[in-house]
């Protein structure tokens, strides 16, 4: 069984409180694992959540400042221990190809996995695997900064009632759909077009155009809402977004569910963030992400 859903593993900015971990995602994705920005603490909250080191497929590391990557030494140590029998592949941006080689190598332990690099440089596409496509867009942050979009191929939903109609069943419903027509009817006429979801990964940037094109028509949007609307001169000067810059983001993309993280530690009401999110118009599903929570990639139309 299929299962497709965000794992939380932290959501503090900059640095770790009582409450909240250091950043740290797991998208499940069928079969596969991305985590994205592990920051410190990563590995045990892998274990808090019931994440293995076999469960990861890609590692995505939207920038280099610590508390976005600094777990990644101590989750490639678990990936080498564990001797996972996969490949795994490991994305970032290439200007910070240094930090990346101090952080792998940041202590002695025993290769035993396959790691592949593959640095990010340019936007486009990075990846293209049976169940999506991975791309990526640059972002505006003091440091290089890249976000992540995964788009499922569109499909097709057979119409029941269509091929009743036509007098299709059984064995011939499956022939259709491998040769795109049967005796003399085109697939089109007994079925339509079913959209691949969609999924977007927004860490800290300002608002750009990387921003909009990474959340258009986005399923599940996970975006930076490190300050509240009224500290919005103190986020663009640090290179952030409030939580009403987000929840605008996701209102005019179309977004279904939207996920805010990534919040600062001078703000204590975890609530005055969706506040602000629905006064700024976003009436999607909407979650204020809290370590540990679980959020399921909305059921296709």
């Amino acid at each position: 069984m299929s299962v497709r859903e965000l794992v939380v593993l932290g959501t503090a900015s900059q640095v770790p409180t009582r409450h909240r971990n250091h950043n740290g995602y797991l998208l499940r994705w069928d079969g596969e694992g991305i985590l994205f920005d592990p920051g410190e603490g990563t590995q045990r909250q892998m274990l808090r959540a019931g994440v293995a080191a076999h469960d990861l497929n890609r590692i995505c590391v939207t920038h280099f400042h610590g508390d976005h990557s600094l777990g990644l030494a101590g989750v490639i140590q678990r990936i080498n221990l564990d001797q996972v029998p996969h490949e795994i592949t490991a994305h970032y941006p290439r200007s910070g190809q240094r930090f990346f080689e101090r952080l792998r190598y940041a202590t002695a332990y025993r290769e035993t996995v396959a790691l592949t690099e593959a640095p990010v440089a340019v936007d486009g596409p990075l990846a293209v695997a049976p169940g999506y496509t991975l791309d990526a867009r640059k972002l505006s942050h003091p440091v290089e900064s890249y976000g992540y979009r995964l788009t499922e191929p569109d499909g097709r939903r057979m119409l029941p009632d269509r091929l009743a109609a036509h007098g299709i069943e059984g064995p011939d419903v499956g022939r259709i759909q491998r040769e795109g027509s049967l005796n003399g009817v085109p697939l089109d006429e007994v079925s339509e077009v079913r959209r691949g979801q969609r999924f977007a990964f927004v860490m800290d940037t300002r608002l750009c155009e990387g921003v909009h094109a990474l959340a258009e028509g986005c399923d599940l949007l996970v975006i930076e809402s490190t300050f509240l609307d009224e500290d919005e001169t103190l986020a663009t000067d640090h290179g952030h977004l409030t939580a009403g810059q987000a929840a605008r983001v996701a209102r005019d993309a179309g977004v279904r569910h939207l996920v805010l993280t990534h919040f600062s530690q001078r703000y204590s009401d975890p609530e005055e963030f969706e506040r602000q999110a629905r006064a700024a118009g976003y009436a999607g599903e909407l979650t204020v992400a809290r370590d540990l929570t679980r959020v399921p990639v909305p059921k296709r139309r």
